[in-house]
């Protein structure tokens, strides 16, 4: 039986271009891509949906048949920051609602990222493991962590096949960050290629994980397409693709632009990005289902100047 998957956040920077890697893997009237609002890029089926409201996502599962959900919408690390309450009231209660209605309409997969924000200072900062303690800093890093907790509960109370990864900072070509500490290593190319001068609000030596959205986009199909038995953790799997701080990225930059200016005016992000992991270790992703990263920072940044270039400059 065809899967009928239901995207939530298919706004967001990751849910626009999963959407259609999905479309292409699942079929086009297969997968139903839902936000809060209509987006101009998605011509495909459609639905206006607020997750908060269990009526309205259960109509949507009943209409179209869902079998799997992808849970994409949350407010991130930074923009949380901004209104801690109320950030964790909308994240839980969005996840609550769809365990909730994955449960009782006995869906097959559920998929919840998570994310390296899980993390804390008590957490060893290079090489993080899998199972480093979580003592996160943020709302959202908070919400995360018992996230994956309540992932693990409904896999273990419920037999609900929920799988997750611990993203680190995704950079993408294909649409705008939308809140999150990280968002600077994809403003960074923008502003290159615009040949304006880019305002850092990290230091110029602030090493984190990241990773391009190609290879985001595999992962998460990756896992969710591996047999039942080989996802050994129910709470999230750590991912890696490369570490690196914002100097480092400038100097690769500059093998394009060599004028290209730099500021830096690190902010409250700082503080936040200060207490995450400088690198991850996803040894047991690897073993338990054969990640494999293909997009180091050289890649990476010749992919994001050729792609932006082509989205600028289009006859060039």
């Amino acid at each position: 039986m065809k899967a009928k998957v239901l995207v939530i956040g298919a706004n967001g920077q990751l849910g626009t271009v999963l959407v259609k890697e999905l479309q292409h893997h699942h079929g086009l009237d297969n997968v139903v891509a839902t936000d809060i609002k209509k987006a101009h890029n998605f011509k495909e089926t459609f639905e206006v949906l607020d997750a908060t409201n269990r009526i309205g996502l259960t109509e949507v599962v009943t209409k179209y048949g869902i079998t799997q959900i992808y849970h994409l919408a949350a407010i991130l690390s930074a923009k949380g920051e901004e209104n801690p309450l109320g950030t964790w009231d909308l994240n839980m209660r969005m996840l609550f609602n769809v365990l909730e209605v994955a449960r009782i309409h006995e869906l097959d997969k559920v998929f919840f990222p998570s994310s390296i924000a899980v993390f804390g200072e008590d957490a060893p900062w290079v090489n993080t493991p899998n199972n480093a303690f979580l003592n996160p800093a943020t709302v959202y890093g908070m919400s995360k962590a018992a996230g994956e907790q309540w992932a693990q509960y409904y896999f273990i109370r419920y037999g609900l096949d929920v799988r997750s990864l611990r993203y680190p900072g995704v950079i993408g070509y294909q649409s705008l960050p939308g809140g999150g500490t990280t968002d600077y290593a994809v403003d960074i190319f923008h502003k290159a290629v615009l040949e304006e001068e880019f305002v850092c609000f990290l230091n110029e030596d602030t090493t984190l994980p990241m990773i391009f959205m190609d290879d985001a986009i595999r992962a998460t199909m990756e896992l969710m397409e591996a047999p039942k038995e080989n996802i050994k953790i129910r709470t999230a799997y750590n991912l890696a693709g490369s570490s690196f701080s914002p100097e480092d990225i400038v100097a690769e930059i500059r093998n394009y632009y060599p004028e290209f200016k730099v500021k830096y005016e690190p902010d409250f992000r700082q503080d936040i990005a200060a207490r995450w992991p400088k690198s991850i270790n996803d040894v047991e992703a690897s073993l338990d289902w054969g990640w494999k990263p293909e997009y180091d920072l050289e890649r990476i940044v010749r992919t994001m100047v050729q792609k932006l270039k082509e989205q600028y400059i289009p006859h060039e």
